[in-house]
């Protein structure tokens, strides 16, 4: 099908304390005096649970395409970040994917240990330590991707043609969507400190 194409899972992440939680109940509020009930807060949820449900789908299916793919999900979606974010340090990388810092230490030295991850001293701060993907890293990034898309490209092709057209005119909506939610995660979620080396 066209018009509906695979996009790398992005990471979650978790608010501030009080920051988040407030503003989406004033969200919700806001919804349910425009609407003048909590439709807009029960939209949320199955579209959440949706687009969980979806991830698990994918992410089942494209084991069982490629089940000779050695790495973690962990591994591929820290690789899938780490290629939009080049030069991007430990600390931040854990933000962008709400894990632990130590759990990144962790997945970094073994896509280092298989030659997918490099790791340099940064220029501004000789104790930081700067990450990029190596032409291997970014060939594996390259195959989940590719696997994803043929994944959902048969899938894609087993439903009505009437779905197939709302999935497409969907994809704009999904991607302002995730924007808005990363913008979201960026303002609400903790300051860089020491941890961002």
């Amino acid at each position: 099908m066209q018009g509906v194409k695979a996009r790398g899972a992005g990471g979650s992440f978790l608010p501030a304390p009080g920051g988040w939680d407030q503003g989406l109940e004033a969200s919700v509020s806001a919804g349910d005096s425009r609407r003048g009930g909590r439709g807009a807060a029960f939209q949320a949820d199955g579209l959440a649970e949706g687009i969980a449900r979806l991830r698990r789908a994918l992410r089942r299916g494209a084991r069982v395409a490629d089940p000779g793919n050695a790495l973690a999900v962990a591994q591929l979606e820290l690789l899938g970040a780490l290629a939009e974010h080049p030069g991007a340090r430990p600390g931040q990388l854990a933000r962008l994917l709400n894990m632990r810092p130590n759990t990144v230490a962790t997945i970094v030295s073994a896509l280092a240990a298989r030659g997918l991850v490099a790791r340099v001293a940064a220029e501004d701060d000789r104790r930081a330590v700067e990450l990029s993907v190596t032409g291997s890293g970014q060939q594996a990034v390259l195959a989940w991707q590719a696997t994803n898309a043929a994944v959902l490209n048969l899938a894609l092709s087993t439903l009505p043609a009437r779905q197939q057209r709302a999935l497409a005119a969907a994809v704009p909506a999904l991607e302002a969507l995730a924007l808005a939610i990363d913008r979201l995660a960026d303002t609400q979620g903790p300051s860089s400190g020491p941890e961002a080396r």
